[in-house]
């Protein structure tokens, strides 16, 4: 499932696509929303927060979009043929006469009043990216974290209630970081090192960012995700992966052996 990492970026290209300019097409293909027509309308924003997408419009509505396991928002120049989004798995289209954008496979579709946002994700943790996260953000996630207590951490992390917008990516990385076995349970860390490994996983899915706006996503390194059997980059141990979460909701979470070990509770390098 995407991260917060591309949601940010996927916001940001959207609303570079989008904004100050009128829909001249609009299609969601999404009971419920069907027949709304946002032709005319201007984009004032798109923002993420966690893995949901925010694009809000100058009439006071906002349309939420998630994309689950699949979906992705394509930017296509209008009048090509890639633009057309004629194909069954297409769920939104967004264009202006220069740019259109496309929701394929989308996973949720909501258009509500703006003012109504938090309604709609008044349950989640904070944005590990948001711009308050260094301050009230962290503190707030600091104490979700404290309730979850004999948890392990990274089912914690994966959790959107206590910090939103980690996935299976970002929490294993976070934890090689920090030298962390990812079953070790939330009680076993004092506050300062809670703190930490928030801090750490809003500094790495942020340099994911940095990259991806230059490089693309794929040219954000990875030291264990998706790494099964090869050498740890610190150790040379054979990355090891393992599961988050009981069924139906499990999750890999890939780690080192030797530097996660169990007992291990030292300071990253």
């Amino acid at each position: 499932m995407p991260e917060g990492d591309v949601l940010r970026l996927t916001a940001e290209r959207l609303e570079q696509a989008l904004q100050e300019a009128p829909l001249v097409r609009s299609e969601l293909r999404w009971p419920g929303a069907g027949g709304a027509d946002l032709t005319g309308r201007t984009v004032t924003g798109c923002v993420a927060y966690g893995k949901h997408l925010l694009t809000r419009f100058d009439d006071g509505r906002t349309l939420h979009t998630h994309l689950r396991m699949e979906g992705a928002w394509r930017v296509e120049r209008t009048g090509e043929p890639s633009a057309a989004a004629r194909h069954p798995e297409v769920r939104a289209v967004l264009a202006t006469s220069r740019w259109t954008c496309v929701g394929w496979r989308l996973g949720m579709l909501d258009l509500l009043r703006t003012r109504d946002e938090p309604q709609l994700l008044g349950h989640l943790g904070p944005d590990v990216l948001g711009d308050d996260f260094p301050s009230a953000g962290v503190d707030e996630g600091v104490r979700r974290l404290a309730r979850q207590r004999s948890r392990p951490l990274c089912d914690v992390l994966l959790d959107q209630q206590v910090v939103a917008g980690l996935g299976t990516i970002w929490t294993a990385e976070t934890l090689f970081a920090l030298r962390l076995y990812p079953w070790t349970t939330v009680d076993h860390l004092d506050p300062d090192r809670r703190r930490d490994l928030l801090a750490t996983a809003r500094r790495l899915m942020g340099r994911s960012v940095d990259i991806g706006r230059t490089r693309g996503l794929q040219g954000v390194p990875r030291a264990v995700h998706g790494q099964l059997g090869r050498p740890c980059r610190r150790c040379r141990t054979p990355i090891a992966v393992g599961t988050a979460n009981a069924p139906p909701y499990e999750r890999p979470v890939f780690w080192c052996p030797t530097c996660q070990a169990t007992t291990r509770l030292s300071r990253p390098v």
